[in-house]
């Protein structure tokens, strides 16, 4: 009688699962904060002349604008209030307070574990803009967001592992009352992630409000003090050289309340900025040291990001052009400011002038990713998602972001080289003693997870696989994620009494 051969434990499907399995976070291929800065555009001397034309522009041209509690700060600072309105920095002013700004900022969240550190040239990839527009990529149509398509979008950034914060990416289109609008986009935010998030006010008014909610979900006061887990993204000028009155007193509101600023200037080159990439940067390093100063000025130290802004510009149209050549140039430029300077800074990156998810939005979105994290770029805004040159916000295209970010951040990584990875005993192992290649050997998988990115819905299977399966499509996989997604209870969502507590003081509108 023949013996049947058992079955060996633990064979493919054990190994297959244990491939699956998610990896501890310290070997992982990739992980927020991976070093870039290896990608410089801009020679020593390039960013040499840019520092010393935008001290120019400070000392000689200057800001108009500024609200009075605003000119009260900087000139109490040592700036120079002009007969023509325009408030001018002194060159010693603007260094001294490079000097002395604050190097170490994490922006933390409200799990530690996704905290920033944004010292040196560490890589961070989120979302933000302010787009009127929910993208339906099936159906290929456009319609007008809400605070459940922005709930959503927070629901779905906080189970992607390459999207690494939540800047708020669209604006609530059916609240009409603004502060309404301001304090749901905290709570649909908040409620849907626990990850870094930014937000924006539209009036200063509202902060205390908002801060007061802030309170509610962090326990109290102090503790949201000792971790402040939202930012103020601030658009505190109106390129080119006037500060934003209103959102200057915003930012003063916010830095009272212990809340991180994003200093946010966004020209576009060759309408509110110089045209050309090297002018467009200076200008906008000219804008944000002066709003460096004026933080400064009203508390040292405060934690600020550097957000050098500058988008480009269809000449022959005026469209707006977030996903070309020359955005990836001004945003990795920019990076390389931030870095001379050894600020925090972030910069916008990943925007799709495409109007879906397609060809033409994948050649957008990672040439401007990858030059962004390769230069360094702490925080890269608007790396998913957006489409329309910032008109357009789309869920699949998040999640489809996913996978793209994950390439852009295993270029961020780089190429070690050591004994280990020469792999010459390797070689002589298998050249002389072995098979004559590498599939199967010890090295290869042992570093199979450690070394290598794979999709989550990238496809790599061969075409007779490929229609095996049913020709899959990657819209309908980012779709069918999603619905998964959403399916599911939000990790972030508020215990039920402090839910109640909330709903009570405040006009929530989303359902509880």
């Amino acid at each position: 009688m023949t013996q049947k051969t058992k079955i060996r434990a633990g064979g493919r499907s054990a190994r297959r699962a244990a491939r699956a399995a998610p990896l501890a976070d310290h070997l992982r291929p990739i992980r927020p904060g991976m070093e870039g800065g290896r990608y410089e555009p801009l020679s020593p001397t390039d960013v040499d002349r840019i520092h010393n034309a935008a001290l120019e522009a400070l000392e000689t041209i200057g800001l108009a604008d500024a609200p009075d509690s605003g000119v009260a700060y900087l000139t109490k600072a040592g700036a120079v209030l002009g007969a023509d309105g325009r408030i001018r920095f002194p060159r010693a002013l603007v260094e001294d307070v490079i000097a002395s700004a604050n190097r170490t900022v994490t922006l933390c969240a409200r799990d530690p574990a996704h905290d920033l550190d944004l010292t040196g040239t560490r890589v961070h990839y989120g979302t933000a803009g302010a787009a009127v527009h929910l993208v339906d990529a099936e159906g290929c149509n456009y319609r007008e967001c809400g605070v459940q398509d922005l709930h959503d979008a927070a629901r779905i950034t906080d189970v992607l592992q390459n999207i690494h914060f939540l800047q708020r990416p669209m604006v609530c289109r059916d609240i009409a009352d603004n502060l309404e609008m301001d304090l749901n986009t905290i709570y649909a935010t908040c409620s849907g992630t626990t990850k870094h998030i930014g937000t924006s006010f539209t009036d200063p008014a509202h902060v205390a409000p908002a801060i007061e909610m802030l309170h509610m979900i962090a326990g109290g006061e102090a503790a949201w003090r000792a971790r402040p887990f939202v930012l103020n993204s601030n658009c505190f000028v109106v390129p080119p050289m006037k500060f934003a009155t209103e959102s200057c007193q915003v930012m003063e509101e916010c830095i009272k309340h212990g809340m991180p600023v994003l200093l946010l200037s966004a020209g576009m080159a060759g309408a509110t900025a110089p045209s050309t990439v090297a002018g467009a940067i200076m200008q906008a390093t000219a804008e944000c040291l002066a709003g460096l100063v004026y933080v400064q000025a009203i508390k040292p130290g405060h934690p600020v990001v550097f957000g050098t802004w500058p988008f480009g510009l269809d000449l022959r149209s005026g469209a707006m052009t977030g996903g070309s050549g020359e955005q990836a140039l001004l945003t990795a430029g920019c990076a390389q400011m931030h870095k001379f300077y050894d600020l925090p800074g972030g910069a916008a990156a990943g925007i799709a002038d495409s109007k879906l998810p397609d060809m033409q939005a994948g050649w957008e979105q990672m040439c401007s990713n990858v030059m962004a994290g390769l230069a360094g770029l702490n925080m890269v805004y608007e790396a998913a998602g957006m489409h329309a040159s910032l008109l357009g916000f789309c869920h699949e295209s998040l999640i489809l972001g996913d996978d793209l970010l994950g390439q852009a951040m295993r270029c961020v990584r780089g190429i070690e080289v050591t004994d280990e990875t020469m792999a010459l005993d390797q070689m002589r192992a298998v050249c002389m003693d072995g098979p004559g290649h590498y599939l199967g050997t010890q090295q290869t998988l042992g570093r199979m997870e450690a070394d290598h990115v794979y999709p989550t819905l990238g496809d790599r299977s061969s075409p007779k696989e490929w229609e095996e399966k049913g020709k899959p499509n990657l819209i309908a996989k980012a779709k069918a994620r999603k619905e998964e997604i959403l399916s599911q209870r939000s990790a972030a969502r508020f215990d039920p009494e402090l839910d109640a507590r909330i709903r009570a003081r405040f006009t929530i509108h989303l359902p509880a």
